[in-house]
């Protein structure tokens, strides 16, 4: 059996053991296996960059972040337009795959990156994938890995704002990861004691915002911290047509949201605003240990589609169980924030404000 691996979009910890957890069952459970890696993910499969990876890569990198693979952005939209060359990258995949003899092509990827496995097995290739994003925004899965990790990053960043914060008395802004869901800043800024969480799914008023910093001033609070997601937008933008946010976007004198919101919240208030933005530090480093474990069952899950036969589905965590969903029912979805959640509505409870 000879099966094609590759990683593709943006990297994240736990690429490598859950590969690992691909090779492992594989090797375990079959005979006469051989694994094909694909060099920078799609663009690997497209211009036939690979090698046969030895069983011994895959060990020791469990704990290892990144992908041995390495990786890169191919959009799934211009996916069926012909590259400078003028070659056809679906028609150059399919031929790659079939020369190669693959029984089947494992892909590690997020939403983009599930579009074109959603494509590659309608144009009759033997795909299974594995859900990979620190976002969590991958429909059919309750939790893709990837994402505690960065959640843990992401909430030690705000715990180290907590003492500057405390000891100058400021308003502290730290910029999560995200720019079309708020998973990651909703969970970041609950674990850790974020007073104020902003995230696209909830469009922000600024005069809210600013009348939960006056409260706590009001208490003898000195400090406010503020979760933001990099794709938090205002009530006003949100009112906004597609093409008007996007013009406004590009004539913005600010870098990111957050500096906007700082610099409003400082010309209202006249407060010292302090911004932190973690950034890539959210995808780097060693995979906590739950995503090694979920990683690790998705692996050896997909390996068990790929001995049964059962092609043209994405493994996922449904309800604590993993199962199987097809790729038709998750590519072009997004698993966003429900504004009505009960963890929102818990949040509330104890003070968290949302903006709104």
């Amino acid at each position: 059996m000879k099966i094609g691996l590759l990683t593709s979009g943006g990297d994240c910890q736990a690429l490598n053991a859950a590969m690992r957890g691909v090779v492992k069952a594989l090797y375990e459970n079959t005979d006469d296996i051989s694994i094909i890696g694909f060099e920078d993910g799609y663009k690997g499969l497209i211009y036939n960059n690979f090698h046969t990876v030895a069983p011994s890569e895959f060990s020791g990198i469990l704990t290892k972040g990144g992908t041995i693979l390495g990786t890169s952005r191919q959009p799934f939209k211009k996916m069926n337009v012909p590259d400078e060359n003028g070659l056809d990258k679906v028609e150059a995949m399919k031929k790659n795959y079939k020369n190669l003899g693959l029984d089947c092509l494992v892909i590690l990827g997020g939403n983009g990156t599930h579009k074109t496995a959603n494509l590659l097995s309608n144009e009759g290739l033997n795909i299974v994938t594995l859900p990979k994003t620190i976002d969590n925004d991958i429909w059919g899965t309750d939790i893709s890995f990837g994402f505690q990790s960065s959640v843990d990053i992401a909430t030690n960043a705000i715990d180290c704002i907590h003492t500057t914060a405390a000891s100058h008395g400021r308003v502290f802004i730290v910029e999560i990861m995200g720019h079309k869901v708020g998973h990651l800043a909703l969970h970041a800024g609950i674990a850790g004691g974020a007073h104020i969480i902003l995230i696209p799914e909830i469009p922000y008023d600024l005069d809210k915002i600013i009348d939960a910093i006056e409260k706590r001033d009001k208490t003898g609070k000195r400090f406010t911290i503020l979760a933001v997601a990099e794709g938090a937008i205002s009530k006003e933008d949100a009112a906004l047509s597609k093409k008007e946010y996007k013009q406004k976007l590009k004539g913005s004198k600010y870098p990111s949201v957050a500096y906007e919101i700082a610099d409003k919240i400082k010309e209202k208030t006249g407060k010292e605003i302090r911004i932190a933005v973690p950034g890539h530090t959210q995808r780097g480093g060693a995979p906590c240990p739950y995503d090694r474990v979920i990683s690790t069952r998705f692996g050896a899950a997909a390996a068990d589609l790929i001995i049964k036969g059962e092609y043209g589905n994405m493994v996922a965590m449904v309800n604590g169980e993993i199962k199987s969903v097809p790729l038709g029912e998750v590519a072009g979805k997004l698993k966003t924030v429900d504004a009505e959640a009960s963890v929102i509505k818990e949040a509330k409870a104890i003070g968290i404000s949302f903006g709104d």
